[in-house]
């Protein structure tokens, strides 16, 4: 049960005393170093770690993405990660301009079996930790700060032994104070620095420090504040790649990334999707497209999302949540009537200026960029409008609804959707489409017409063969063009009918185009839509008007008191 005052039990953070703090200010306009930690940090939280051929195919997707720094495994605790780091090296498995980085605790009988692991590789990082926290320090290792530093040195000793003993390897070293945002700052720089003395670092061979929030337990500005005073009183910060490593048990882990490295940070350790223990890890994709949509390449390749995706969920045996950002089935998806209708002009707009910056309502970035299409950016539920009901006939199927008609079909998709209670399917709509405009042909239909002029004269005469109530006729008519001349050949017929409102355009390309015409009328002071489609443009006109009569005289027939006598279209 939830205390009524939880400040008896839990203690807020402390804040760091900096009040000429400087990363407020700053923006991000370089990518940092990337370190993914998937197959060490990501794959010990995992509900089944994976195996050695799903480690391999991850390996493999982590390069092509374009890390140069990729954590492989904790080689002296798992004997699989020891031989998944052996077979990298023993089959020439990593690129030269790739280094694999390996974790270990600060003991000597796991370093050595490390170094035992990395034997041969060409690019190696040894990461080495130990908990600096109070509260670890005291409830977990009975060690005061004295033993803590001691630990951290000896091991760093060791370490740079070893490495001294295998020269044809390029070294790197890399420390962590772990739970270094719950460590007092004076001593996470002192236990720091005296690693440095261990090991020597210069401005020419610099050591990784990694400042982890090991678990999230402040706002970001915290840990930003955290890493630019460390990085002001840290001795010899130019022998330092100072690193973060930003955990999300607050849910504010891209955020802390993303201010450290305003603060100072140069490097981040993350994994795809923020897999991770507990709530996760940083999520290095949401940080990286975060930079791309500011303008600043992260210097790492999501150009097709969608199989990354579903290579690291084959990896992982996780979901990635559809509305994750960036990444999720949702997240380039509306439903909503004014996001669709917002969208829809955004695109035309785009389509009017393909060389402008991107600016398209509720759409970061172009979705195009990683590798998706514009199809699934609009859908239609009971929530959905005219937008984008319009934007997916004219994308999907090439019709381009006038204004009013817009409107009018709106409301035969939202009966369909507020009926079955589901999504509409682009299929569906144009389905819906057909049957309300283009599938009415009783009691009135077109069988064929045939037009004449005279030379030099505009008036055009047509005699046009219809279909009324199951009896075929031939109706006649001038006017001034096709259309008209149809529409006075009905009105001698006795069928009143006035045209209020006309488009056309072209559907399809090359042999298989036709024309698609949009008709509004007035019958009997009554405004209707019809729609018709043909090869011949003329065709498609008339057969607009027949279809417009027709859904007249449905709804004539529909409403109450209806006589026989009135569903007739007569003057």
């Amino acid at each position: 049960m939830m205390l009524d005052n939880p400040a008896s039990k839990y203690q807020p953070f402390v804040a760091v005393d900096l009040p000429d703090r400087q990363w407020p200010s700053r923006r991000i306009e370089s990518p940092p170093q990337w370190c993914s930690v998937d197959l060490r940090d990501g794959n010990q939280a995992l509900i089944d770690p994976m195996d050695l051929e799903r480690k391999q195919r991850l390996f493999d997707l982590l390069v092509k993405v374009g890390f140069k720094q990729i954590e492989v495994g904790f080689p002296s605790a798992s004997q699989t990660d020891f031989d998944f780091v052996r077979s990298l090296i023993e089959e020439d498995k990593i690129p030269d301009d790739v280094s694999i980085q390996v974790l270990t605790q600060a003991r000597p009988p796991l370093i050595d079996r490390t170094f035992e692991a990395l034997e041969g590789a060409k690019n190696a990082i040894v990461h080495v930790y130990n908990a600096t926290d109070p509260m670890f320090r005291r409830v977990v290792f009975g060690v005061d700060k004295a033993e803590c530093v001691q630990i951290a040195v000896e091991a760093t000793t060791r370490i740079r032994q070893r490495m001294e003993a295998a020269p044809a390897t390029q070294w790197t070293f890399q420390y962590s104070p772990e739970l270094f945002t719950t460590t007092e700052m004076d001593f996470a720089v002192e236990i720091v620095e005296a690693v440095m003395g261990a090991f020597e670092p210069t401005p020419e061979q610099r050591m990784i420090v990694n400042l982890p929030a090991t678990v999230e337990v402040a706002p970001p500005n915290n840990y930003a504040d955290q890493i630019e005073w460390f990085c002001r009183e840290v001795k010899n910060r130019d022998a330092l790649i100072v690193s973060v490593h930003p955990h999300n048990d607050r849910g504010t882990g891209v955020a802390a990334a993303e201010l450290t490295l305003m603060a100072g940070a140069d490097r981040v350790e993350g994994t795809l999707f923020g897999n991770g223990e507990r709530t996760g890890n940083v999520d290095i994709v949401t940080l990286a497209m975060n930079m791309y949509t500011q303008g600043v390449h992260p210097q790492l390749d999501f150009s097709n999302i969608t199989p990354l995706m579903r290579e690291v969920e084959y990896c992982n045996q996780l979901p990635v949540h559809p509305r994750h950002p960036y990444v999720g089935d949702l997240v380039f998806t509306a439903f909503s009537g004014s996001h669709q209708d917002a969208i829809k002009k955004g695109m035309a707009d785009r389509r009017a200026h393909p060389e402008a910056r991107w600016e398209v309502p509720y759409l970061p970035i172009d979705p195009m960029d990683v590798g998706r299409s514009y199809e699934a950016v609009i859908r239609v539920n009971s929530q959905s409008g005219k937008g984008g009901i319009s934007y997916l006939l004219e994308q999907e199927h090439g019709i381009e609804l006038p204004r009013r008609l817009s409107i009018e079909f709106s409301q035969v998709v939202q009966e369909v959707a507020d009926r079955t209670g589901r999504e509409i399917t682009s299929t569906m709509i144009y389905q819906a489409f057909a049957d309300e405009y283009l599938a009415r042909n009783s009691p009135f239909a077109l069988f064929g017409h045939r037009l004449s002029s005279e030379p030099d004269s505009p008036r055009v005469s047509v005699e046009a063969t219809i279909e009324e109530r199951g009896e075929r006729r031939v109706i006649q008519g001038e006017g001034n063009g096709p259309l008209a001349a149809f529409i006075k050949a009905l009105a001698a017929a006795g069928h009143d009918v006035e045209i209020i409102d006309y488009h056309e355009h072209s559907r399809g390309q090359g042999a298989d185009a036709e024309a698609i015409a949009y008709v509004e009328v007035r019958i009997d002071g009554k405004a209707v839509f019809g729609v018709g489609t043909d090869e011949s443009i003329t065709s498609a006109s008339m057969k607009g008007v027949m279809s417009a009569i027709n859904r007249y005289l449905l709804t004539q027939a529909a409403a109450p008191n209806v006589t026989a006598e009135s569903l007739a279209v007569t003057k």
